[in-house]
């Protein structure tokens, strides 16, 4: 016998054996319990699911110390308390149908898994019962299992959360963090079912209160508060037994992450990638890539054409038409945007009316002293146009540029006089500002408008009402303009020529990074193509592959409606001035540009008399 051989007989295999329950239960507690949140989700699950109509949340030290749900729900009794606390019991799948789920929770892990790594005190009274039943269990090991004093209803008791495995415990975040994401738990879960009242408090103070509510629209308000109710439109849409209904925030009321997007399905809050990146989708024309918009959605399909069974913490959800899903989410909440009209949102008023009186009350800066610089694009630039870009912009405002009846039943031709166009929603203009900036009288305030903002989301309506009716149309160049780019950039532009012809651009490569632009779509007038050119270059370099012919024609028409737009720094006259307020009144989306900033915003004389404190 060899070394090797004689080696190989005397090293045992390693033997395999059952994990103990506690154990096994331990590893399944890492799947379905992270973090206080987790706890507090299935806990207000089950008391959900168990019909109650009042649930009261305690917590202490953000849930590491202490998490106590109660709840009047229909109760448990004794035996069902010991088998609530096995690994996959439930009352949850009576037909053993993994298909039909029609409860929040159905795996039957919860309760032995957060027993198994916390001390749990799990008490409840059946309705009819004479007494009660509690059983309390420490790291997996039950130490008392007796009867007990309590009303209808059940309330679970978590205490010293992951003393058992203590490694878990210097994953968490701080105590004021990890609060934030239960009350976030309860947020979702109060928006979902509007007729049962909630009650949450934290170390003693409570921290959120929401009352049972017979309309949604009401728990949404109490939940989302008014700034967002004011800043919402209701959406409802129907497609093949599926049903779509919330409220979509406006573009201009949005947010700099995701965390204000609610989403359920049957009832079921959920945070699904996949359905996030379609309210990103349908939200894409009109805000910006680093800004996330605000909406409240319910998403109602036959139980069988959804699979919740997909992830430990049920958060995610998969549909068989994932499709016809997505087509009706975009559709609905493209629809809602664009019914909103050109509204923009009115928080900016309040931001608006802020900083000028930050400015009243402090020092004004030196003219040498640097100012604080503002997120995104808001910058002045001096522009001196063409003569060919300032007459089309002249014919851009010519009173035949208009296309359909302005707001109130008023048109700049009975409009005779400022006393008349201030009623109109945005008014009567007065001034320009900076050459960029117009200042317009309404019968309640004034509005002030960034004249390049509202003019390029004109443009870009323009030419997509064209596309819709027989094709943008579009004008030949007297002579082509010759643009000089890099070989990677041409070579794009190239395998993007049906887009950009669609979009209106007709564009020929000429060799060595070169490309000959032949037309232009009609409705920019005289736009400089070399900087259009080379925009549309870089744009196409971030395009995405996931990107529909549909959106990337959007893209370019959005790049290509930028260039076409009145510049800052161009002078208006009156009827110029007042005919672009005109047009924005009938337009869609005029409150916010092509790149999701606002192109407008409105003052009170309430928010005025508050500022010089006449009131």
């Amino acid at each position: 016998m060899t070394l090797a051989s004689e080696s190989q007989t005397n090293t045992a295999l390693p033997a395999i054996r059952r994990l103990p329950d506690t154990l096994v239960n331990q590893i399944a507690a890492g799947e379905v319990v992270d973090r206080p949140a987790s706890v507090v989700k299935e806990l207000v699950e089950n008391a959900i699911d168990a019909g109650a109509h009042r649930i009261s949340l305690t917590l202490r030290e953000g849930g590491k110390a202490l998490i106590r749900v109660e709840d009047d729900g229909h109760g448990m009794t004794a035996e069902g308390m010991r088998l609530a606390l096995e690994r996959h019991a439930t009352s949850k799948l009576p037909d053993s149908d993994l298909v039909r789920i029609e409860k929040l929770g159905f795996r039957g892990e919860a309760l032995p898994s957060i027993a198994s790594v916390a001390r749990l005190s799990l008490s409840s009274r059946a309705r009819g019962e004479a007494e009660g039943w509690r059983i309390a269990v420490e790291g997996g090991e039950t130490v008392f299992d007796g009867p007990a004093a309590g009303n209808p209803g059940t309330t679970i008791e978590v205490t010293d959360l992951f003393y058992a495995v203590p490694a878990r415990l210097k994953f968490l975040k701080g105590e004021q963090a990890e609060a934030g994401a239960c009350l976030d738990v309860v947020r979702r879960l109060a928006l979902a079912h509007p007729s049962i009242s909630f009650d949450v408090q934290h170390n003693a103070r409570r921290s959120l209160a929401l009352p049972a509510c017979a309309d949604a629209a009401d728990r949404v308000r109490d939940v989302m508060g008014l700034e967002f109710a004011a800043n919402s439109r209701e959406i409802q849409s129907h497609r093949d037994g599926m049903i779509l209904r919330g409220w979509a925030g406006l573009p201009t009321f949005n947010r700099a992450n995701s965390l204000q997007q609610y989403l359920f399905v049957n009832g079921r809050p959920v945070r699904d990638k996949q359905l996030t990146g379609v309210i990103r989708a349908a939200y894409r024309p009109v805000l910006a890539p680093d800004r996330h918009p605000v909406v409240v959605l319910w998403l109602d399909v036959p139980p069988e054409a959804v699979d919740v069974n997909v992830h430990p913490a049920k958060s995610e959800v998969r549909f068989r038409h994932a499709g016809d899903v997505r087509a009706m989410l975009i559709d609905g909440l493209r629809r809602g945007i664009v019914e909103a009209g050109f509204n923009a949102s009115t928080h900016l008023t309040g931001g608006v009316v802020d900083r000028l009186a930050a400015g009243v009350e402090g020092s004004v800066p030196a003219p040498d002293q640097p100012r604080p610089a503002l997120q995104g694009d808001y910058s002045y630039r001096a522009h001196n146009p063409s003569a060919a870009q300032q007459e089309s912009w002249n014919s851009a405002f010519a009173p035949q540029a208009r296309v359909a009846e302005a707001a109130a039943g008023f048109t700049p031709e009975n409009a005779s006089s400022d006393e008349d166009r201030r009623a109109f929603p945005l008014g009567a203009a007065k001034a320009q500002m900076h050459a960029n900036y117009i200042i317009a009288e309404t019968e309640t305030g004034l509005v002030i408008i960034d004249q390049h903002a509202a003019h390029e989301r004109l443009v870009l309506e323009k030419m997509k009402a064209q596309r819709e009716e027989n094709g943008i149309e579009r004008q030949a160049l007297l002579i082509p303009e010759v643009v000089h780019l890099d070989p990677a950039s041409a070579e794009m532009l190239a395998e993007s020529e049906a887009v950009l012809s669609e979009a209106g651009l007709v564009i020929e490569p000429f060799g060595d990074g070169t490309v000959v632009v032949q037309e232009t779509p009609a409705a920019l007038g005289q736009p400089d193509c070399q900087k259009l050119v080379k925009d549309l270059a870089e744009e196409l370099a971030g395009w995405e592959q996931a990107f529909s012919l549909q959106e990337r024609l959007d893209r370019v028409l959005s790049t290509a409606a930028c260039h076409g737009s009145v510049r800052s720094g161009r002078r208006l006259n009156g009827e110029e001035m007042n005919q672009l307020l005109r047009d924005m009144e009938k337009t869609p989306l005029a409150g916010q540009c092509n790149h999701g900033r606002p192109t407008y915003v409105q003052l009170s004389l309430e928010d005025l008399e508050s500022l010089f404190e006449r009131r």
